[in-house]
């Protein structure tokens, strides 16, 4: 088999490995905080926690693959990834949940810094989309599958089997890019590993976290929130100085004079910033108060979401290899404003007709964008900086997502008094409870404000160069 064939599969399962398992803890969420009796704030970080991990380690785990090779970084990716699974299968209360899906990031802060230059490494220049797409089918695979196979489990087996299903998987991809994957990158082996960047990123990352999620969920004063504010943003600072003057940063700024890589970047921060939420918020939404559905009847909700972005993300990969990535980064940006703009019209309860026009507009406008923007952005830096680059716009990605969630549960928190929150993390309340339309507006505001940030990435994108 042609060597570029063996990347993309094993590259495809992990991306299906790490999407099935996002989708399977979010619509497991409002059963895991019943029998754990887990605090909101403690469910949030079930997902927010992971994707900090990945944001805090995934631009240095790049930095790493330029230094030691990028398959053995993806490879011990995935053995992490599966130990974390089994552990989280057997988590005893909140923390523990917490605790073990950060090393779950870890893992997977392997797999996607090295996934796309895996790719890129393989595939020729017009091929890229159609590798990259590949590998959308595959997270829109596992999205679809996470949320129909993480509502049958729970339902049948409990939410503790949502993660035994990466254990198999992992097991078996581990041994198989072990064997298969070949290392086709140059090794910069005298690089040095940039510590003390890594460690004011995250730093910062985490007190901005903290400081939204819990001022937002918890009784957390007004001069503590802003204090840790201050100190992340301060820190960021702190970071950007860091890499202007370390010979070994992080985060290579000078690829930022690049305008492509720049302007795309932009535009994957800002998608992130506005669709990272949606899917939690809207699990909550018909699990909640006024739907009350099951995990399984969630999950069936919310597939045409990822199907239309399945059924797109490959088309648009290969019709953006033949003409140009911009065109479809910019239309795909609007159709999700499109699909967004719907959703802020659905009220106390929704059909599945109902839901289906907006979720099919939001989820092509994301297969849409995502395979031209990411072949874009890779396509403009050198070889030997790709492994870099995959990091920080993965980062930027993940970063957006998190911050999505914070800036999503801010405003549902100013919105709906404290003590209700954990009824709506845990799908518990009825239509006679005052504080639901509060909830229902909450949601269209944080729609709205998704609306905003596509606004900003279409901009981004269609300022930048011609393909």
């Amino acid at each position: 088999m042609n060597y570029k064939w063996v990347a993309l599969s094993n590259t495809t399962l992990g991306a299906l490995m790490s999407s099935l398992d996002t989708n399977i803890v979010i619509i497991a969420l409002p059963t895991i905080s019943r029998e754990l009796r887990a605090s909101p704030v403690q469910m949030l970080w079930t997902i927010v926690g992971y994707q900090v991990i990945i944001a805090t380690f995934l631009i240095n785990f790049g930095r790493l693959s330029d230094m030691f090779g990028r398959v053995k970084l993806y490879n011990l990716g995935f053995a992490v990834f599966t130990i974390g699974s089994a552990l989280c299968s057997v988590s005893q209360n909140g923390l523990e949940l917490v605790a073990f899906r950060m090393l779950q990031g870890i893992g997977a802060a392997f797999l996607f810094s090295n996934s796309a230059a895996i790719l890129t490494d393989a595939f020729p220049p017009n091929e890229r989309g159609l590798a990259l797409g590949t590998n959308q089918i595959a997270i829109v695979v596992g999205s679809v599958a996470g949320l129909i196979l993480g509502g049958l489990l729970t339902g049948i087996a409990g939410w503790r089997s949502i993660f035994w299903v990466n254990i198999p998987i992992g097991s078996f991809a581990t041994i198989w890019a072990h064997l298969k994957l070949k290392e086709l990158a140059k090794i910069e082996r005298k690089a040095k590993f940039d510590f003390l960047g890594n460690l004011v990123f995250g730093l910062s990352i985490v007190l901005v976290l903290l400081a939204i999620t819990l001022f937002s969920l918890t009784d957390l004063g007004t001069e503590f929130f802003y204090i840790m504010m201050f100190s992340g943003l301060l820190l960021m600072l702190v970071f950007i100085e860091i890499e202007r003057k370390t010979r070994s940063p992080m985060m290579d700024l000078s690829l930022f004079k690049i305008k492509n890589f720049t302007l795309g970047n932009i535009a994957i921060f800002f998608n992130a910033l506005a669709r990272g939420a949606i899917t939690l918020v809207l699990t909550l939404y018909l699990q909640g108060p006024t739907m009350d559905l099951s995990p399984l009847e969630a999950g069936i909700y919310l597939t045409p979401l990822s199907v239309s972005l399945a059924v797109l993300g490959p088309i648009s990969g290969r019709l953006s290899d033949k003409y140009g990535q911009r065109f479809f980064a910019v239309l795909g940006l609007a159709v999700s404003i499109v699909g967004f703009a719907l959703l802020t019209q659905i009220g106390y309860s929704s059909t599945f007709e109902e839901l289906l026009i907006p979720l099919i507009f939001s989820g092509a406008g994301m297969g849409i964008f995502a395979s031209p923007n990411r072949a874009s952005i890779m396509n403009s830096v050198p070889a030997h900086r790709r492994g870099i680059a995959s990091g920080i716009s993965t980062t930027l990605n993940n970063v957006g997502q998190t911050l999505s969630l914070g800036l999503s549960f801010a405003i549902m928190g100013q919105r709906v008094p404290k003590e209700y929150l954990l009824d709506i993390f845990s799908g518990i309340g009825t239509q006679s409870n005052y504080w639901v339309s509060d909830f229902i507006d909450s949601m269209h505001e944080i729609f709205m404000l998704s609306i905003g940030f596509l606004i900003i990435a279409l901009i981004a994108s269609s300022l930048r160069l011609k393909d």
